[in-house]
């Protein structure tokens, strides 16, 4: 990790869970981190579980990533404070609980597509601009699911799969568009399994279903990173103890 100690990283999606185990084990590594947060008092609130010389390498931004506006508003903030982005860390995500049949419900699929995939796309173009425009070897990892390389057998994931499965899809065209430009900027897609946090409803939490913890992702965002610059990890899968999917 040590050619990141200092450079910038943003990381969406931090006001609770997986966003904020990274931020925060992204800030101890020695980065500056922007955390991305609809709920931005959350993301202040992580500098109190930081090492004094960490809390000041923390920094909060109000950004709903399903609004194009509040993504360039909060990238051009980042250029304009630190200079641009090193590190992108596509953390949000959205599951709205209705069937994908279900009467009246295109608000939720709406909202699960505009924050699953389409925020994370356009994240992913603010930083390429960025890391491109100061000729920057970066780094673009998504945080995708099983549910996207499968379809699990839940109710009320509706479309949710739907998203993940883009996000498979667009990690792949992502490193074609990288290596046909002739960058050295990597992508990466982490696919979880079950973990414990706020996105799984509560009476799935409250069964005896294994989960993983949000540090265990964090752990594996610090290990795609700390990889030589030859080396890109494409895609890894962490699956929690006892799963069956």
């Amino acid at each position: 990790m040590d050619r990141w100690v200092g450079k910038v990283a943003v990381v969406t999606g931090t006001s609770s869970g997986i966003g904020a185990a990274i931020a925060k084990d992204l800030a101890k590594a020695g980065l500056v981190v922007v955390g991305f947060a609809r709920r931005v008092e959350r993301t202040e609130a992580l500098k109190d579980e930081l090492p004094t010389e960490a809390k000041e390498r923390l920094h909060a931004v109000k950004c709903d990533v399903s609004k194009e506006e509040d993504i360039l508003k909060s990238f051009k903030w980042v250029e304009e404070k630190f200079g641009g982005v090193d590190v992108l860390i596509n953390n949000a995500g959205i599951l709205r609980q209705t069937d994908l049949l279900e009467a009246d419900n295109t608000q939720k699929l709406q909202e699960v597509l505009d924050t699953n995939v389409l925020g994370l796309v356009l994240c992913s173009r603010e930083a390429y601009q960025s890391m491109k425009k100061r000729s920057v070897d970066g780094h673009i990892v998504h945080i995708n699911s099983i549910a996207g390389h499968i379809v699990p057998n839940f109710p009320k994931m509706n479309i949710y799969s739907a998203s993940k499965h883009a996000v498979t899809a667009i990690t792949e065209t992502m490193r074609n568009e990288l290596r046909t430009a002739g960058t050295k900027i990597k992508v990466t897609s982490i696919s979880p399994g079950g973990v414990r946090t706020e996105i799984v409803p509560e009476e799935l939490l409250a069964s005896d279903w294994p989960f993983l913890e949000s540090e265990d992702i964090s752990e594996a965002v610090l290990y795609v990173l700390g990889t030589p610059p030859r080396v890109q990890v494409h895609e890894l899968t962490i699956k929690p103890v006892g799963e069956i999917l």
